[in-house]
């Protein structure tokens, strides 16, 4: 800790200062957060405030976990870091912790490949398939994120996060399985997974009809939680597989038993096999760590040299080790599901009540998402990003923090620790219900 004395006023001024004007933060006044312990927050002014979002879906074991703590201490006493040039305990057993609790035929023989964020991640995965391949062109999904570099960037489909004017070409973008907005106007039960379907044509008509993969995430993350439809996957990747595509599996935010009930978000999609897996966020509890995994031949077609400075660091490998037990250890995958449908049903009486505002709730597990509208009578269903704004000024009131994405910015975010309790789950709901009813007041 610096010696000097900061107030959040003081530390917010030095922050727009010192830092990127690009670099976004939260609410009108940004809360300065200085300490944290399970699914509690305490800003630089004593305020303490209850984490539905932990770092981006980051924190899965809550701030300040002591199993993870105890394994960071021993391993900064131990060996700080080396890179991916000399083997250690640390990289070598996360490894193989990963690959046994990685699904279908990369769990059955599979390699690991570390880097330091989900973006690094990405990136790794499209060079491994247009490597295997011998192909460039990828296909990715509208609304959906991979990150900050050039080629994340690129095969993001969010207006807002592609800053860069030049893209990197070769990649084509389908409908995301968005149903509260589908394209094609159709509903559910009767959609016939067409977003799915139309790969066939997206690969004929705008690539050369040999492609080198399809990312995607099975759940959008900063697109909003958008969630597939049962079916989708399977039909979406026997496209791609008849062209010749890998399907990479984007896990960076539905990871590590987030979506409940499974550890990875692609579980819930049955008959549909990852060639490729990336993940981050929610591997090391807040460390900076992310994976590749995928199958033997697949990995094994990298023969250009490859090294990662920071990948598989040993700090983050620990706390990435001891994340990962304590969720396995401790069935939080389990948790998710329980208490996800509690969080899911105080959402949907909050739909019930305040249905002018609330347009759709959706999600999986501890990864559910309100999206707000401005009348959800009205045909487009317009999105009210306004509304998000002020919701957001009347939950932190109530000491609950949220998360917010969505291409139009009016979805609320919301991916409490994967060991919340019911007591936690209840009083968020309390919080959110509140700020409803005053915001419902002003509108």
């Amino acid at each position: 800790m610096s010696d000097t004395k900061w107030t959040s006023s003081a530390l917010r001024a030095k922050h727009k200062e010192v830092l990127f004007p690009s670099v976004g933060t939260y609410y009108e006044e940004p809360v300065c957060l200085d300490e944290g312990h399970g699914a509690r927050l305490t800003d630089l002014d004593g305020r303490t405030y209850l984490d539905f979002f932990g770092g981006i879906l980051t924190v899965s074991v809550g701030q300040t976990h002591p199993k993870v703590n105890a394994a960071l201490e021993a391993q900064i006493k131990r060996l700080g870091h080396v890179s991916t040039l000399y083997p250690t305990v640390g990289i070598v057993e996360l490894a193989e912790k990963l690959l046994h609790l990685a699904p279908g035929k990369i769990g059955k023989a599979g390699k690991a490949f570390f880097t330091a964020s989900g973006t690094e991640a990405d990136e790794t995965a499209v060079a491994l398939a247009q490597m295997v391949t011998g192909r460039q062109e990828l296909i990715a999904l509208r609304h959906g994120y991979s990150g900050r570099s050039l080629l994340a960037q690129s095969l993001t489909a969010h207006a807002k996060y592609r800053g860069v004017q030049t893209q990197v070409a070769g990649i084509k973008h389908a409908h995301a399985p968005y149903c509260y907005r589908c394209p094609y106007g159709a509903t559910i039960e009767h959609c016939g997974i067409r977003c799915a379907t139309d790969l066939e044509e997206l690969i004929q008509t705008t690539t050369t009809g040999q492609i080198a993969g399809f990312l995607a995430e099975p759940i959008q993350g900063v697109g909003g939680f958008v969630v597939a439809p049962d079916g989708y996957f399977k039909v979406a990747v026997d496209i791609v597989r008849k062209y010749g595509g890998l399907f990479i599996c984007d896990e960076v935010q539905t990871g590590f038993g987030r979506t409940g009930g499974k550890m990875w978000g692609i579980e819930h999609h049955e008959g549909v096999e990852p060639d490729i897996m990336t993940m981050a966020k929610g591997i090391a509890n807040g460390l900076p760590i992310g994976a590749v995994l995928a199958t033997v031949p697949v990995a094994d077609a990298w023969k250009a040299g490859n090294i990662s400075t920071f990948g598989g660091n040993p700090l983050s490998c620990a706390a990435a080790n001891a994340t990962i037990d304590v969720i396995v250890d401790e069935k939080l995958t389990d948790n998710a599901t329980v208490m996800g449908k509690l969080l899911r049903e105080g959402l949907e009486a909050m739909k019930a009540k305040y249905g002018h505002v609330i347009g759709d709730v959706r999600g999986k597990g501890l990864m559910q998402a309100i999206e707000l509208v401005k009348d959800e009578k009205a045909k487009d269903r317009t999105p009210d990003a306004p509304a998000t704004a002020r919701l957001f000024e009347e939950t932190k009131k109530r000491g609950l923090l949220i998360g917010r994405g969505g291409l139009w910015g009016n979805v609320i975010r919301i991916a409490p620790p994967l060991n919340a309790t019911r007591a936690e789950i209840e009083e968020g709901l309390r919080a959110l219900d509140e700020a409803f009813g005053a915001f419902a007041q002003t509108t």
